[in-house]
């Protein structure tokens, strides 16, 4: 199945010989091996992750050329994964997904992209300074979330733009639909453009044939993937795997160069050596015991009044070919509470922590660090709050529906470097805004810079605030203003 050996971890074997040589450092962190770190912090983290906390030199390699270790870990993940060639990315996916974008298309380029995309999407297109053109994915009325976007979508909309130079989707979503990505595979190359894509929370999909198929292995040209979210890399640590011919992959590692510190974090590097280990060489075992645990709440959840959390049964419904289970998205209107108000209770009352939550739902992400214990826990606190004093049985929240995709006059890059002036957005109507406006998570923009703010944006993120969602994207952290176009940027 691999061609290398997958129980190495060369770059993690490095700092632990480097560790157990008891080297005297007179290089940067300060701290030196934790001796100079505040006793607080320190007593409680201990001291061997802090002795492994080291900068650039020959022994650990260089992230930025590398000839050594973390070139051989580079390697191996490549292997594992599928793919010709694997970047570690230690400032999350959000910026393997930069510059991802960053590698395909350039100033003016036409980039097709589902318009339920991670503000990181929007973020790349502004740096890259290419034209997005939006698809529509599909939505789920009854619980009111996006779902994908379909092969057919794809298709007529690279018919209408046929000088595109990239399309980007998402696989699966946050909500763990995915597409047919292997029929869009087909649709893009017709082009003879690359398929670029989202999958930060994929990083699983490869190891385990429950699952949706993952980009590579259908074929796609680049992803980048949340090593961190599932799989058990450290938070920030992410990958970014490329297919050679259509990517040009010195691009890939002129822009990650670009991009990346100089000063990367040697624990978080070290994290993804490791997590590809685990996950080549146990992944099938442990991500079965993940969905197994998965589908027991899943099941039980359904049993309890108010609740649904859908699975496979949204299968072959538009945008929706395939469903990942440890997705539990738990739905609750039909108790008369928004899932922000559910979230809270579930984090005050119980001390369980959700991952997000939306107007009409809470995401639990179930992962390789679940047990039966801890999902029982969150299944008996769930029944208490629908017989709660909390609840209101038949009092159901209706679906609001989300705007529709505002006209854009700028691109996103001219109206983010354009002349602007803060106003309040209850007067905004009409204008061009400079800003972002989503609720996060999942940062699905709203509005992006460039496009005409309506009354119906206006509406909905006043219906989102009055929900105690976390609407974000301006400057004004009440988001009670907008900064908006007032000369355009020469």
């Amino acid at each position: 199945m691999y061609k290398l050996d997958q129980t190495k971890t060369p770059l993690f074997d490095a700092l632990m010989e480097y560790v157990d040589n008891n080297t005297i450092p007179f290089h940067v962190p300060g701290h030196k091996k934790g001796q100079g770190m505040d006793n607080k912090f320190k007593n409680f983290v201990g001291t061997n992750v802090l002795s492994m906390d080291v900068t650039v030199f020959k022994q650990v390699d260089s992230l930025h050329k590398p000839t050594g270790p973390i070139k051989l870990a580079q390697e191996l993940s490549a292997d594992a994964h599928n793919a010709d060639n694997t970047f570690f990315c230690i400032h999350g996916t959000s910026g393997a997904i930069q510059a991802m974008i960053m590698s395909v298309v350039n100033q003016g380029d036409k980039i097709i992209v589902p318009r339920n995309v991670h503000k990181s999407i929007t973020a790349g297109i502004i740096l890259s300074g290419a034209t997005p053109v939006y698809m529509h994915p599909e939505i789920h009325e009854a619980v009111g979330v996006a779902f994908n976007v379909t092969p057919e979508t794809v298709r007529a909309t690279l018919e209408e733009n046929p000088d595109a130079k990239a399309v980007l989707i998402i696989n699966p979503t946050y909500y763990g639909v995915s597409t047919d990505i292997v029929k869009i595979v087909d649709i893009v190359h017709e082009y003879e453009i690359p398929l670029i894509v989202d999958e930060a929370h994929g990083p699983h999909l490869h190891f385990n044939n429950k699952l949706p198929i993952c980009a590579m292995d259908a074929g796609a040209d680049m992803c980048a993937q949340s090593t961190h979210k599932i799989v058990g890399s450290m938070t920030q640590a992410s990958l970014l795997h490329v297919r050679k011919g259509l990517v040009d992959v010195n691009r890939v590692k002129t822009v990650m160069s670009l991009l990346q510190t100089t000063s990367p974090s040697y624990i978080l590097l070290a994290s993804l050596d490791v997590a590809r280990r685990q996950m080549a060489i146990e992944g099938k075992e442990v991500l079965d015991k993940t969905i197994e645990l998965a589908n027991y709440a899943r099941e039980k959840i359904n049993k309890i009044s108010g609740y649904y959390c859908f699975g496979e049964e949204v299968i072959n419904k538009p945008g929706a070919f395939a469903f990942d289970p440890t997705k539990i998205t738990i739905t609750c209107k039909d108790l008369g509470i928004t899932g922000n108000e559910l979230e809270r209770i579930l984090a005050e009352k119980y001390f369980i922590q959700p991952e997000m939550s939306d107007l009409y739902n809470v995401l639990c992400v179930f992962s390789l660090g679940d047990t039966k214990e801890s999902v029982d826990a969150l299944i008996k606190a769930l029944e208490e709050i629908s017989c709660g004093e909390s609840c209101n049985l038949g009092k159901k929240i209706n679906i609001v529906e989300m705007p529709a995709i505002p006209q854009s006059v700028l691109t996103p890059r001219d109206a983010f470097n354009s002349k602007t002036v803060s106003i309040p957005l209850k007067d905004s109507l009409g204008q061009i805004s400079a800003e972002f406006l989503m609720a996060y998570p999942p940062g699905i923009p709203i509005l992006c810079p460039g496009e005409i703010i309506t009354k119906d944006i206006v509406d909905y993120v006043e219906e989102l605030k009055s929900a105690n969602l976390y609407v974000q994207g301006t400057e004004d952290p009440e988001v009670n203003n907008i900064k908006v176009v007032s000369e355009l940027f020469i």
